[in-house]
């Protein structure tokens, strides 16, 4: 096992949970069917969100509450489809690394999971 230490090191980590998120029973069709992601394009998105989360370099330009609304509009985003996105973070972390930034990165995804559930919920209401 690794430290999550480097950019390189949060690809690692977004490909491997990005695997198993795409094929995922409970949660790959928003991915694959409702938001129709294109991964190549996604993908740096993702790298740079953890990569300023994660090693404090400003690289993400983004607002990523703003783009669930709508997808939560075409089918509820609902609160064990993030426990799920949660459970497989987790996991792929777990797989992979350890040390001090793979806690944080599971606390801030605790965090996001938790939030964007409350106001996907809220905005449903």
């Amino acid at each position: 096992m690794k430290a999550l230490e480097t950019r390189t090191d949060i690809e690692e980590l977004v490909n491997k949970f990005y695997d198993k998120v795409v094929i995922d029973d409970t949660i790959g069709f928003f991915f694959t069917d409702i938001a129709q992601i294109d991964l190549k394009k996604h993908l740096p998105k993702m790298y740079n969100f953890w990569e300023s989360i994660l090693l404090g370099n400003p690289v993400y330009d983004g607002n990523p509450m703003r783009v669930h609304f709508p997808l939560n509009q075409v089918v509820a985003l609902e609160e064990h489809h993030f426990d799920r996105w949660l459970a497989l973070w987790q996991q792929t972390l777990e797989e992979n690394f350890e040390g001090e930034n793979v806690a944080t990165a599971l606390l801030r995804a605790q965090n996001i999971a938790r939030i964007m559930s409350y106001k996907m919920k809220i905005a449903r209401s």
